[in-house]
């Protein structure tokens, strides 16, 4: 079974749903210098931060997990 493909999708969506909470987080912390809110008391800007760092330690594992197959296949 190929989870090649799956594993590049994840990495992928790991990675821009990482971005998206990043862009957010930073737009809260914007906004918040002048008073208002965007996210009302759900989250706050550090907690979509370590958000983002979790997703990017998963893409981080997956490309590690993918060099290391690569390094085992034999080579020609």
């Amino acid at each position: 079974m190929n989870l090649d493909p799956l594993n590049s999708l994840m990495s992928r969506l790991f990675f821009f749903g990482a971005l998206v909470l990043l862009i957010v987080a930073m737009l809260e912390k914007a906004v918040n210098w002048f008073g208002y809110t965007i996210l009302r008391d759900t989250y706050r800007a550090g907690r979509l931060l370590e958000f983002a760092t979790i997703l990017l330690i998963f893409v981080i594992a997956i490309l590690l997990r993918q060099m290391r197959e690569e390094l085992r296949k034999p080579r020609a």
